[in-house]
């Protein structure tokens, strides 16, 4: 048995990725992508032909240049989504554009615009999730495209405990508790810390945030994301979900030998109890809480601004192709 095989006994495995050439060798449930994973593929040549669809679809859609460059990355990330969800049997995350972490009511817009983008093509929204920013704006987003529109919804760039209460009261279909750029921060700031195996703090949160969901009864899927080693992987084996990268996918399927369960409802429910916290209508409070993890709202807000400068990016290249 593999360690991948292995995996997948006690978590649902994601492939994170817009290359989708190399999503099938794996086979996971679902795939994720995000604007820097898009624009990295389409640097491709192989990924030539969606750039063209997305391109005569927005000269189609007419109006002035700006309005189809928003057409055209719009549609170009439901050809990706599209050609990914021929190759998996579950969802694909499908990500509003991130100028919008701030505004609740464009994120809802740009969300319904989304899902009628896949309508158009035959696919039906329960095969797709809206990934928005952790934001207090975002969050009462997905709280109302999940009971008003029944849209699913994957709050991502989570790096905080106020942000996970908030996303599961908000009942969010899933959450992005970041792994990696949580230890990020920490080398940064303590290089000569001791951080391996369950000590690092992207495991720890993780932990924390699973135990805190299953020992008061949340339905929110918790995917952990944003790997920088297997040993974090591992570490994680038994959370719901794994969103990872295929160059660690592809050492999960080298490696031979069985994976320790480490997280399950049942262990979490013996684990030390996690105090009943809230922010329900309670805005002023979760920006304190926020403020004061600063890990938290650097890396909220670091996350929101590198989405945005490569989906810029990604906006130029299709400006030129128009």
């Amino acid at each position: 048995m593999t360690a991948l095989d292995s995996l997948k006994k006690y978590t649902t495995v994601v492939s994170d990725s817009g290359d989708f050439a190399s999503i099938s060798q794996y086979k996971p449930q679902d795939a994720t992508t995000n604007p820097s994973l898009i624009l990295a593929a389409t640097k491709k040549p192989e990924y030539a032909k969606l750039m063209d669809v997305a391109v005569d679809y927005a000269k189609q859609h007419g109006g002035d240049k700006d309005t189809q460059v928003d057409a055209a990355i719009d549609r170009l990330l439901v050809e990706f989504g599209k050609e990914i969800l021929a190759l998996i049997p579950g969802r694909v995350s499908t990500e509003v554009d991130a100028r919008f972490s701030f505004d609740k009511d464009a994120t809802i817009k740009k969300a319904l615009h989304i899902i009628d983008l896949y309508k158009e093509i035959g696919i039906s929204k329960d095969r797709v999730l809206i990934k928005i920013a952790s934001t207090w704006e975002g969050i009462q987003a997905a709280r109302e495209l999940e009971s008003k529109h029944d849209i699913h919804c994957n709050l991502t760039l989570l790096f905080g405990f106020a942000q996970a209460v908030a996303c599961a009261e908000a009942k969010v279909t899933l959450i992005s508790p970041f792994v990696g750029r949580i230890l990020d921060y920490y080398k940064s700031a303590k290089p000569d810390g001791d951080y391996d195996g369950a000590k690092d703090p992207g495991v720890v949160s993780v932990k924390k945030i699973y135990n805190y969901y299953k020992q008061h009864g949340y339905k929110t899927i918790v995917m952990g994301a944003s790997f920088r080693s297997v040993d974090e992987i591992k570490q994680l084996a038994g959370c719901d979900f794994l969103t990872i990268a295929p160059a660690l996918l592809e050492k999960l399927k080298a490696e031979k030998g069985d994976i320790e369960e480490k997280l399950n409802a049942s262990k979490a429910s013996s684990s030390d109890p996690i105090e009943k916290v809230s922010f329900v209508d309670n805005e002023p409070e979760f920006r304190w809480e926020l403020l004061q993890d600063d890990m938290a709202f650097t890396k909220l807000h670091e996350g929101i601004k590198k989405f945005a400068e490569d989906a810029v990016t990604l906006k130029g290249i299709l400006s030129e192709k128009l």
